[in-house]
């Protein structure tokens, strides 16, 4: 199993990577890093003509050695991203699902 910094650094690097796909330069892509809870985030925020635009695209949290993916608005999925960069399944909880519905998914339940 790996170690809970090496989860920290594999999480940080794919926000990172992904604030760079902005698409839209009225928008900017911040990442939070909160080392010491273990939150990490990733929001847009900007303006759209006369339109305010915030929203958090990525929010993931480490909670007792696990990967929770609370928010995932990506179209790969995080969590299979940090499985391609080797965290075992059963490392991963996909927060956004229902505790009833974890069952049936390749990841851990909690």
């Amino acid at each position: 199993m790996a170690t809970v910094e090496t989860y920290r650094n594999y999480i940080q690097q794919l926000l990172q990577k992904r604030a760079k796909l902005v698409w839209d330069k009225r928008l900017q892509a911040e990442t939070i890093f909160d080392k010491e809870q273990d939150r990490y985030q990733l929001v847009y925020v900007g303006w759209v003509d006369e339109k305010r635009l915030y929203g958090v695209v990525l929010h993931v949290d480490i909670i007792g050695g696990k990967i929770w993916v609370q928010q995932d608005g990506t179209e790969v999925g995080i969590a299979n991203e940090l499985v391609e960069l080797g965290v075992p399944h059963q490392d991963i909880v996909l927060g956004f699902d229902p505790p009833s519905m974890r069952q049936y998914t390749d990841f851990a339940i909690n």
